[in-house]
């Protein structure tokens, strides 16, 4: 009997932590579709505001220029992160340790404050605010977590493959080709979606970046509520969340197929 009451009781706790998280969530997206255009009181359901928003060309500019941000940053910090995981990983050099360190510090230091250092640092290179910067940007907050996703999967496989590879008379070259690379890709995935997610909801960074002729989707956004919350900024966040939401599920699938792989 104390059993059950518990079980319940944790589902009972669980379901209000789901409810908690996503509830706000909800309500966004079902006010995307309300006629009132005070975006508080529930006139019925229309679609006009999502045909505004596909005719609005500041709008349209703001998603491609998030998106050519999000797709190069995320480029370069899948690159560079992977690259860093395997040499760190692979090879012990002096100061090691604190390269290490000084990647996980870049996770924890406050937007706020890294959104100034890089307005600084760029003004100090005179380099333009815009595009290129916020690419700079972005991969290098988006860098750290790429690392450190690679890294763990470097670490929870056999090494002792690549070693029989190399007995066999392989050649560093193909052992990373055939082996490694295909071992550590589901990681290098996991670590580019996520780079891309941060990339393109980012708000601070964009903020103090961000040049006139380089306004991002997020900052569109923010500046609109400036004028009141409104169906149309509902729309617009509901459309951020299916590219989010999407990018989450592909992650899984993946996740889920390699571990598929892994038992067969």
């Amino acid at each position: 009997m104390k059993s059950k009451i518990f079980r319940w009781i944790s589902k009972i706790y669980i379901g209000m932590i789901f409810i908690y998280l996503y509830l706000p969530i909800l309500i966004v997206v079902v006010y995307s579709f309300n006629k009132s255009s005070a975006g508080t009181a529930w006139m019925g359901i229309t679609m006009d505001w999502y045909r505004k928003l596909f005719q609005d060309l500041n709008v349209i500019i703001a998603f491609k220029n998030s998106l050519v941000i999000a797709v190069a940053s995320t480029v370069i910090s899948s690159v560079v992160g992977a690259t860093g995981a395997i040499g760190l990983y692979k090879y012990s050099f002096r100061g090691k340790g604190l390269v290490e360190g000084l990647l996980n510090v870049t996770i924890v230091i406050p937007e706020v404050i890294m959104g100034i250092a890089l307005l600084m640092y760029f003004s100090q290179i005179r380099l333009p605010l815009g595009i290129g910067a916020l690419i700079l940007s972005h991969a290098t907050f988006s860098m750290p977590f790429v690392y450190i996703i690679v890294k763990s999967r470097l670490a929870g496989f056999d090494h002792s493959i690549e070693d029989a590879a190399m007995d066999l008379g392989a050649n560093r070259f193909k052992v990373f080709t055939s082996i490694t690379f295909p071992l550590i890709l589901p990681g290098i995935l996991a670590g580019a979606m996520i780079a891309f997610i941060l990339s393109f909801d980012d708000v601070i960074i964009n903020f103090f970046v961000s040049g006139p002729e380089s306004t991002t989707l997020p900052i569109k956004i923010f500046s609109m509520l400036r004028f009141g919350l409104s169906p149309e900024i509902n729309a617009l966040c509901t459309l951020m969340l299916l590219i989010t939401f999407g990018i989450l599920i592909m992650m899984q699938f993946i996740k889920i197929n390699r571990i598929k792989e892994e038992s067969n």
